[in-house]
């Protein structure tokens, strides 16, 4: 399984400011891109708002959403179109990963200019790195603000608040430092640019889905049928798996609507780590999943922790793992008969990769890098309610993906936005 869980304390992992690497490798992205990935070709649009920004000397901070693994390396390409290399924040974890080839990742994206951000606690290091980057405005700085890959085209996570956080606090030492220059009229502030991906599948899906579905088929006991359409085998598998879930981690399958059968499966998993840490079992299933991880961690890495202790703590931080899992491979109302191909592939996906921690390339995607109209960065944040400044970049991204933005509340203050709908 990927390490997801480091046991040991963190440090902050700055990014290397120089662009020595990043010239290096621009040549080699795309191939790497292609063999790694599939993604076989990357068209950027909306370039030139970007550039225009940063010539005139604003701090940019580019958000976009979330939805492969390939993201950050295809945001290396854009910025290779455009001649901008940026600063990225990236999870520790990623830093962190066994071998040679988890070394020579890491090594990789300090290189490119990532630094790490520890997601389960409060990280002054990296976020002080974010401000100095958009209070300098050297280099465009990229944050992805829903927190986690979705692996949807056409579902993006709700945007955590972290991301207005920083954008304004760099916003509001901009202006005292431009204040104190002199340099306040001039100044070109903070703006955000969000980031629309938006992924194509370029091959046929039927046939580039058939010998992974065959071999997940074959792993739980079915005869694979060609004769059945193809989403109806995706979804069967996905049944299946969740029923696996079900006997893990529930105590056995139940029956019904899977989308309600999933929500009452990441309950099992979460609330009774939940109910023994002390945590409201409320926000998002990516949130809790944060909390979870934030009040487990420090426990576990810690010395004096005995080693059964330590077992159960793995124990529920990789089931919160799962809870997640579950929550992003059963979006309700996704996999309808008129879905795009591009939902069964990335539905097939999630299946490969939660049974084997890894998914097997299914043919060519080509990646839509839409780059929005630039947001001005007030530091001062109205009082009271969400964050408007995140309802805009969020509104924004799921403009430039070709969707209606929805309708967003909020609960408890500090929480993240979720569906009123």
């Amino acid at each position: 399984m990927q390490k997801l869980i480091v046991e040991e304390k963190y440090e902050f992992i700055p990014p290397n400011r120089g662009t020595f690497w990043v010239k290096f490798f621009d040549p080699f992205l795309p191939a790497f891109l292609k063999r790694s990935y599939g993604v076989a070709d990357v068209r950027v649009t909306g370039g030139e708002a970007l550039q225009n920004s940063v010539k005139n000397g604003a701090g940019v901070l580019l958000t976009p959403n979330h939805v492969r693994l390939s993201d950050p390396m295809t945001l290396g390409v854009m910025q290779t179109h455009l001649g901008l290399p940026t600063y990225s924040m990236a999870s520790w974890h990623l830093f962190k990963q066994d071998g040679f080839g988890g070394k020579l990742n890491a090594w990789m994206m300090r290189n490119l200019g990532a630094f790490s951000v520890f997601r389960e606690g409060n990280d002054r290091a990296a976020l002080s790195c974010a401000m100095d980057a958009l209070v300098a405005g050297d280099r465009p700085l990229v944050l992805f603000p829903e927190g986690v890959v979705s692996l949807a085209n056409d579902r993006p996570s709700p945007l955590l608040d972290g991301t207005a956080v920083i954008a304004r606090s760099a916003a509001k030492r901009r202006a005292k430092q431009a204040a104190k220059d002199g340099t306040a009229d001039s100044d070109a502030g903070v703006v955000i640019h969000p980031v629309g991906l938006r992924y194509e599948f370029l091959d046929d899906p039927d046939a580039a889905a058939a010998p992974v579905l065959a071999r997940l088929e074959e792993r739980f006991g079915k005869w694979p049928d060609p004769t059945v359409p193809t989403l109806d085998r995706v979804r069967s598998l996905g049944d299946a798996l969740l029923a696996l879930r079900e006997v893990q981690f529930a105590g056995g399958a139940s029956s019904g609507d899977r989308t309600e059968r999933a929500k009452a499966l990441i309950e099992a998993i979460l609330r009774p780590i939940e109910e023994r840490v002390d945590l409201k079992s409320d926000g998002t299933t990516v949130t809790r999943v944060k909390s979870v991880r934030a009040a487990l961690l420090p426990t576990l890495v810690a010395d004096d922790t005995p080693e059964a202790e330590k077992d159960r703590l793995r124990r529920d931080l990789y089931a919160a793992f799962f809870a997640q899992q579950v929550h992003f491979l059963f979006p309700p109302d996704y996999l309808t008969e008129d879905a795009p191909p591009e939902r069964m592939l990335e539905s097939l996906e999630r299946i490969d990769e939660d049974l084997n921690d890894a998914a097997q390339i299914l043919g060519r995607w080509r990646v839509h890098v839409n780059v929005g109209k630039a947001i001005p960065v007030d530091g001062a944040r109205p009082r009271g309610g969400p964050d408007p400044l995140l309802h805009e970049v969020e509104s924004a991204i799921y403009r430039l993906i070709g969707l209606t933005p929805p309708d967003r509340t909020v609960t408890e203050p500090g929480k993240p936005m979720t569906s009123a709908s």
